[in-house]
């Protein structure tokens, strides 16, 4: 008898749902990212957990990219597993998200923003997910050497033909962005969302004005490394774990923890436990207090981390002492 998995039907209990900018489609305050963990070279069984834990809370929104994993691609194709085993029965009520942007093929037509490369890496994706459609595609990032009408309006064809049923951008900053959207209003392509880097310790997009934009203009944003890779929870506040991000230097480079750094991230610490929250969990609700975002994208390697996000979410409300303080160690 093969793995055998029942959806909990409080799912939708206590989830938030918000429309992304102007548009129909909601998404929840959490959604859960599939960048690390998802790859060949990690646990299935872990990562289905993951995906039925989240499910299981109301987290209806899963991101992937062709090139997730580790081995790019391997992400697409343990999602594609735990839909077949697990979620296929949910599909209508879950919104799917791949992107393409980034190298994945050999050649001049496996990377960057071309309507050849985008077209092509979209169907890929879809075969190893094993989907007839996905809900959004994104580019995954600007190319300066592809005209931007090119990769808009591919991102348009992909709607038109059936692949995806939203559009957005992701990594643009607030030119490119202007310029995308100038492209995809005047052809009317449901486009939806922008996804960026942002959190406690990069504000850059709250600086150059970028989710402001996307809040006047009714887009939805969706901010992706929300605990700045494991930085903003309980992990470091003592120095660097043995098994952390940082410690396989694969991502998080531990010379960028400074004692600055870890005064600063105590400092966080002390305002959270105060709110009784943990860190993350604090993290996550001043992010979602933030104009122009409607979602934040986090990670996990195992189920708890999950369920520990979604707890926090019942305390979303800042004072305006809390964030001044916050504002003032964040300086």
């Amino acid at each position: 008898m093969g793995h055998v998995y029942e959806a909990s039907a409080e799912r939708y209990a206590k989830m938030v749902y918000t429309p992304c900018g102007k548009s129909g489609l909601k998404l929840p305050l959490v959604s859960l990212g599939l960048w690390h963990n998802f790859g060949n070279t990690d646990c299935y069984v872990t990562a289905r957990r993951m995906v039925e834990t989240a499910f299981d809370k109301g987290i209806t929104h899963f991101d992937l990219a062709n090139n997730y994993g580790p081995e790019p691609g391997s992400a697409e194709i343990t999602f594609g597993q735990i839909m077949k085993e697990s979620m296929a029965p949910y599909r209508d009520e879950m919104i799917i998200s791949t992107k393409a942007g980034y190298g994945m093929w050999p050649g001049p037509y496996g990377d960057h923003g071309s309507r050849k490369y985008l077209i092509a890496s979209c169907d890929q994706s879809l075969k190893r997910m094993g989907l007839d459609y996905v809900d959004i595609f994104y580019h995954h990032r600007p190319d300066p050497e592809t005209p931007i009408e090119e990769s808009m309006l591919a991102l348009d064809h992909i709607v038109r033909s059936g692949r995806a049923l939203y559009v957005g951008i992701s990594n643009y900053g607030p030119e490119a962005t202007a310029a995308a959207v100038e492209v995809l209003r005047a052809n009317k392509t449901p486009f939806v969302i922008q996804q960026m880097r942002f959190n406690m310790l990069d504000r850059t997009h709250e600086r150059n004005g970028l989710f402001n934009y996307l809040a006047d203009e009714g887009i939805g944003g969706i901010v992706f490394s929300p605990l700045a890779q494991g930085l903003l929870t309980n992990r470091y506040l003592n120095g660097i774990p043995a098994d952390s991000r940082a410690s396989k230097e694969r991502f998080l480079k531990s010379a960028s923890i400074t004692p600055e750094l870890l005064m600063r991230i105590r400092g966080l610490d002390a305002i959270a436990s105060k709110r009784g929250q943990t860190l993350a969990q604090m993290a996550i609700a001043w992010i979602l207090q933030i104009r122009g975002i409607t979602s934040a994208l986090i990670g996990a390697s195992r189920p708890e981390q999950i369920l520990d996000v979604v707890a926090g979410l019942e305390k979303r409300e800042f004072s305006a002492e809390e964030l001044a303080a916050i504002d003032e160690i964040l300086k």
